[in-house]
């Protein structure tokens, strides 16, 4: 059997309230002054200053940087370097969801190894571990605040750069669900179904391993039962807390198993359009899924069964079409858009967009190869 390579942060902190031992932990590695990374929004509800005075409690400084965009940028990656230099931060704290994370990791990768943040496009570019990061949580789907992914926007090419790097694996990631209760019904459909697209993703890897595999399923599971009272009853902390646990699950798969043409073409999407991550791969997962079953029928029939469907009586196609609908079912419950249209992607752009989808692509494990063209008919049927 081929060896292989389980990533994952040091010390992984989850549960209501866990962000009070957070703080203690943060203490005790004797950190003394922290740069915070997160979004106005946060910082305008309240959360940041909620933050900012529990490391004051454990004696650490902090300034906060709230520039990140929902799609992070080369230019938030060098204005964020330059509060780190001006206010001697020894450490790197993000608040937020994948957006904040991703910006955090840009910064301590590029504070610690020099250069500029396009220099580690790519897989393993950079020499030594970033500035430590710490990665609070408040969203369940991104998953970034434990893996080794950083996707940032080059605003010169309009494109989303997969930085893919062990040394962006944060030192510690923490889900606390109380900071998820304030999570709008939309964000939360949104990166739920962006949990289920790594789940899904990983298992049907074509470097899928007996862990990765446990991960994506148990993910998958709690996706399909919690993620509808997540988004429905958003002051229920036992689907918020479930919903944590299965996109961190979905995030230990794909984090080792890694990611396919969903992740691939939603990137382009984003970068070409500065759509909403989640969003794009709730649309195009059933259609890639579609693809797919010409070599994953069977696996695709198990996500089906992790998804509650009864497919004893089902061949592996027929097991592969109802996961299928499973997943469109999913998301037309949790109110995401029927296609690519309604989030104002035009036809005439599917060439470019199919080009740049197969160039980040590489860096990933689709079990089948597509060519151009499918790409651009992949594209066509989720529009």
């Amino acid at each position: 059997m081929a060896t292989f390579k389980f990533y994952i942060p040091a010390i992984n902190l989850m549960g209501a309230g866990c962000l009070q031992e957070a703080a203690a932990d943060i203490k005790g590695y004797g950190y003394r002054k922290a740069l915070i990374v997160t979004d106005k929004i946060l910082n305008q509800i309240g959360v940041v200053a909620k933050l900012t005075t529990l490391l004051t409690e454990h004696g650490i400084e902090s300034v906060v940087f709230d520039e990140t965009k929902p799609n992070p940028t080369t230019g938030n990656v060098e204005a964020g370097l330059t509060m780190i230099k001006t206010n001697g931060c020894d450490c790197v704290i993000s608040l937020g969801g994948g957006s904040p994370h991703d910006c955090a990791k840009g910064i301590a990768l590029v504070a610690a190894n020099g250069g500029n943040i396009k220099d580690y496009e790519g897989v393993d570019r950079s020499a030594k571990p970033q500035l430590p990061l710490i990665a609070i949580n408040t969203t369940a789907g991104t998953a970034s605040e434990m893996t080794r992914f950083c996707i940032i926007t080059d605003e010169a090419r309009h494109v989303k750069m997969a930085i893919i790097d062990k040394h962006v694996t944060p030192l510690m990631s923490v889900n606390d669900p109380e900071l998820m209760l304030a999570k709008p019904a939309g964000l939360t459909a949104a990166t739920g179904m962006d949990a289920l697209t790594h789940a899904i993703e990983a298992y049907v890897s074509t470097i899928a391993t007996p862990v990765t595999d446990a991960s994506a399923v148990m993910a998958i599971e709690l996706i399909a039962k919690h993620l509808r009272t997540a988004v429905n009853q958003g002051d229920d902390l036992y689907a918020r807390e479930q919903m944590a646990h299965a996109q961190f699950l979905a995030g230990m798969a794909f984090n080792n198993a890694s990611l396919g043409y969903v992740h691939a073409m939603a990137h382009q999407l984003g970068g070409f359009y500065d759509l909403p991550h989640g969003v794009c791969n709730a649309v195009l997962l059933p259609h890639v899924q579609a693809y797919n079953v010409q070599v994953s029928a069977a696996r695709l029939k198990e996500v089906a069964r992790h998804m509650g469907v009864d497919v004893s009586n089902m061949s592996n196609e027929q097991g592969a079409a109802a996961a299928i609908a499973a997943i469109k079912q999913l998301a037309l419950d949790v109110k995401i858009p029927a296609g690519l249209e309604q989030l104002g992607v035009k036809a005439d752009d599917f060439d470019t967009l199919a080009s740049n989808a197969l160039k980040d692509a590489c860096g990933f494990t689709n079990p089948k190869q597509a060519s151009h063209e499918e790409i651009v008919a992949i594209f066509r049927a989720a529009m």
